[in-house]
């Protein structure tokens, strides 16, 4: 196996001082079985990585940070997705949604972040005031939120041939399993506007977009004939 020399970030456009996280009014939930918040929206990177034999240079590429937390790890079913590589380097987005559970509370959101190349930083996803509704398939996803005087539309795609499926941790039973279908370069487009107007509309082809879930995830193993022993199976 080739060594890999993790690259060192330097901090850049962090999550701007706000009362909640990315979660919104979730944070404030106990006992939730997910939390999400990408704290990271700009980074750049330095150090190099070998692979293969070849040594590749990552100074200055972009990077983006994010952490999750919960009482047992991730949902059920759920749908993730970031992008950077547009034209302005400065924009960033990302959305993460799914089942949230906390005893008898069981509902389905979705959190949205958008960088816009100006810099500033929009979360939508409460779901009284700034709702996302969301359409997400292994191969699909497309989102749309209105709050606070701005809307956003995003629509990613990719083929469920060019994913991974790779493991997902079950804390209870101190063992990983299938549970996600993960994309590495989807494409991405997005729209942002304010009061009717279009404020930006960027696209990118290195989107990471994710289906998750135990029932998607084996079921595309059981479609390429591969064990769920294997969860690291190569795209087909």
């Amino acid at each position: 196996m080739s060594p890999f020399i993790a690259p060192t970030p330097r901090i850049g456009a962090g999550w701007p001082r706000r009362r909640w996280g990315g979660s919104s009014v979730f944070h404030l939930v106990p006992g939730l079985n997910q939390y999400w918040h990408p704290w990271l929206l700009g980074g750049r990177a330095s150090g190099t990585a070998v692979v293969g034999g070849e040594t590749w240079l990552l100074d200055g590429a972009q990077v983006y940070g994010e952490k999750n937390w919960g009482r047992e790890g991730f949902p059920n079913s759920w749908w993730w997705g970031q992008a950077q590589g547009f034209d302005d380097p400065a924009a960033c987005v990302a959305f993460a949604g799914g089942e949230v559970i906390a005893g008898p509370l069981r509902t389905t959101v979705t959190a949205l972040v958008v960088r816009l190349p100006s810099g500033r930083v929009l979360r939508l996803g409460d779901p009284v005031v700034s709702p996302v509704r969301t359409w997400a398939s292994a191969e699909s996803w497309s989102l749309r939120g209105r709050g606070f005087g701005w809307s956003v539309e995003v629509e990613a795609h990719s083929p469920v041939g060019n994913a991974h499926v790779l493991p997902v941790p079950l804390p209870s039973e101190h063992r990983n399993t299938p549970g996600a279908i993960e994309h590495l370069d989807g494409q991405m487009t997005v729209w942002v506007r304010r009061r009717g107007q279009l404020v930006w509309r960027g696209e990118t082809a290195l989107a990471g977009l994710e289906y998750g879930g135990r029932g998607h995830a084996e079921a595309e193993l059981a479609r390429r004939g591969v064990p769920i022993t294997e969860p690291g199976a190569p795209a087909q």
